[in-house]
């Protein structure tokens, strides 16, 4: 998308409290290590350029692993900029225990990936949810929750997100 959505996903992320990064892919590794927070889990990532194979990240966790993380690293299908949500497709390689099981998220996508609304990103939706059976996950900043009285985070997900968002040039 443009530059001006991408721009207005890191507002969008500033005002949740979501930290964030821009990167290349020359440059992700040391980017990706200032985000993460070991142990780390990931699971692939379907970036040209860009792998967790030169990261402290382990790939396809066991489930002790999982358990024991403090960081999952997984990519975002989009993002949508006015509401600095990113959308996670649960897939076989283990997208969604990786991005809500640990205690931090770091959501790797790509700046052309971002969408500027909700009406654009539920059209980006509809045409893979027709195509395949599926569903998503549009998640908005830290896991909250104020059910029972006061706000607490990491009830049902991360307590912390990171994004790092991979510029196309």
């Amino acid at each position: 998308m443009s530059a001006q959505a991408t721009d207005e996903f890191e507002e969008s992320l500033d005002g949740l409290g979501v930290t964030w990064s821009r990167t290349t892919a020359a440059a992700f590794e040391a980017t990706l290590a200032d985000a993460v927070t070991g142990p780390a889990v990931g699971v692939a990532l379907p970036f040209e350029g860009v792998s967790l194979a030169g990261t402290d990240v382990t790939s396809d966790p066991t489930p002790a692993e999982l358990d024991a993380a403090a960081t999952g690293v997984t990519a975002a299908e989009f993002a949508i900029a006015d509401y600095g949500s990113v959308v996670l497709r649960p897939d076989a390689p283990g997208t969604e225990p990786v991005a809500l099981y640990p205690e931090r998220h770091v959501a790797v996508l790509a700046e052309s990936d971002v969408v500027p609304d909700m009406e654009t990103a539920f059209g980006r939706l509809a045409d893979a949810m027709t195509d395949e059976a599926g569903d998503a996950i549009i998640a908005t900043g830290p896991s909250a929750t104020a059910d029972m009285g006061s706000l607490v985070k990491g009830a049902h997900g991360p307590k912390d997100v990171h994004v790092v968002v991979l510029e196309d040039r």
